[in-house]
């Protein structure tokens, strides 16, 4: 299978691409190639695949239907409830709108953490994004949680998960207020054991810092230290409330950190969120939209533009988060983040690729592509993807759109009348 993209515009520069496979073959001022499809890309920009690595793709069902509520009060009064009737076929069709929505503004790989991942694996390989997906656990404490948590954990990875290349399965215990210490560690020892990585949520509200402290006597992020659990394969999401020394710790320990402002924002969990000084430190820092039931939406474009306006605006610097370090943040720390050779428009990397539709009123003058992409578009902007070198969305056309559509509402509706 063969793509040539012809005659696009790539840092500033009109070129053609060349996609065998599922890798970028060639890229060059004129390629003469017979080719499967050829796309043309006049008007259009190229930008690699975004990534979105922190949501909960199966929520989607849950979206605008439990607003306005703080944070702890949402989840025991909205969602925690609902989300115990979950059925297969709910998450596989609430995975399958996450994956048109996501197509639809530019993602082509994403870090999920939700219930049921097979249903959700099976969605992801039809509509063909790349994801990393952990299963949520809990055991709120409590021993036979506990050890029901580590049996379906056992379970699932006894033999290799049946996923295509794209998928990839991890871990994702769900908070320090929801998993005890006991289940922390050996979740920690599987994942080395097994070479998976880790999602957590970590320091997202002072109401959980608060219950650290009187719990453990220290913060959150010294407490992970403490249990020694920080390594490479962790990514913690929020982390909105931590001291320079904390900073240093992750660094040294090689932990990731991906920042949500939208959810962070709509649940007031906090604003502050240090992403300078982390990246100073060496913290790889990717975005994330958290899930449509807190975000109300996956448009990473839009989160590029929430995150560095937010930086701004809370340290009163109009230099902070510029609109390229943004693009960085979703394509290439993201990439390395999840282990992908992807996030660059590079000769053999991965062949995960939009075209941006530059005949728009926000790309009307475009002095600078970057600046017009971050703060004047949003995910509409996008005319086509291609990810692992197949074309999954062209003219903002996707296959089967409309029955996902269609049966995602209908799974929502009955999901919450249960």
């Amino acid at each position: 299978m063969s793509i040539l993209i012809k005659s696009a515009i790539l840092d500033g520069k009109t070129l053609d691409i060349l996609i065998k496979g599922n890798r970028i073959a060639e890229i060059a001022s004129h390629i003469e190639v017979e080719a499967d499809t050829v796309i043309d890309g006049h008007c259009k920009a190229v930008i690699p695949g975004l990534m979105n690595m922190h949501t909960h793709a199966g929520m989607t069902l849950f979206r605008g239907y439990g607003d306005d509520m703080p944070l702890m009060t949402w989840l025991n009064k909205k969602i925690w409830p609902n989300e115990a009737k979950l059925t297969d076929e709910d998450v596989y069709w609430g995975t399958k709108l996450a994956c048109v929505e996501m197509l639809k503004s530019g993602t082509t790989t994403f870090m999920d953490m939700y219930h049921k991942p097979d249903a959700g694996a099976v969605a992801i390989e039809e509509m063909g994004l790349r994801a990393i997906l952990s299963e949520v656990c809990f055991d709120h404490f409590q021993p036979e949680l506990s050890e029901r948590c580590k049996r379906n954990i056992t379970k699932r990875f006894a033999s290799p998960p049946k996923c295509v290349d794209r998928i990839r399965m991890g871990i994702g215990p769900h908070a320090i207020y929801t998993v005890s210490s006991k289940l922390l560690r050996w979740v920690h020892d599987f994942a080395e054991e097994h070479d998976l990585p880790i999602q957590l949520h970590l320091a997202e509200t002072e109401y959980e810092v608060n219950d650290c402290l009187t719990r453990y006597g220290t913060t959150p992020v010294r407490y992970l230290h403490q249990l020694g659990i920080l390594s490479p394969r962790l990514v913690l999401s929020h982390v909105l409330y931590i001291d320079d020394d904390e900073i240093k710790i992750l660094a040294d320990a090689g932990v990731s950190v991906v920042h949500n402002p939208a959810s962070n924002m709509k649940l007031a969990s906090g604003y502050r969120f240090k992403y300078i000084e982390m990246r100073k430190a060496g913290i790889r820092i990717g975005l994330g939209t958290d899930g449509c039931a807190s975000s109300n939406s996956l448009d990473m474009i839009e989160t590029m533009k929430l995150a560095s306006l937010l930086g701004k605006a809370w340290r009163k610097d109009p230099e902070a988060l510029p609109c390229d370090e943004m693009l960085y943040a979703a394509t290439i720390a993201s990439a390395d983040i999840a282990g992908l050779q992807a996030g660059r428009i590079v000769e053999g990397y991965l062949a995960d690729i939009c075209l941006i539709d530059l005949n728009i009123p926000a790309f009307k003058p475009n002095f600078n592509f970057v600046s017009n992409l971050v703060f004047a578009a949003n995910g509409s902007c996008v005319d086509t993807v291609i990810c692992d070198g197949k074309i999954l969305m062209h003219g903002r056309k996707i296959y089967g759109e409309e029955e996902i559509l269609t049966q995602a509402e209908r799974m929502a509706y009955q999901l919450t009348a249960r």
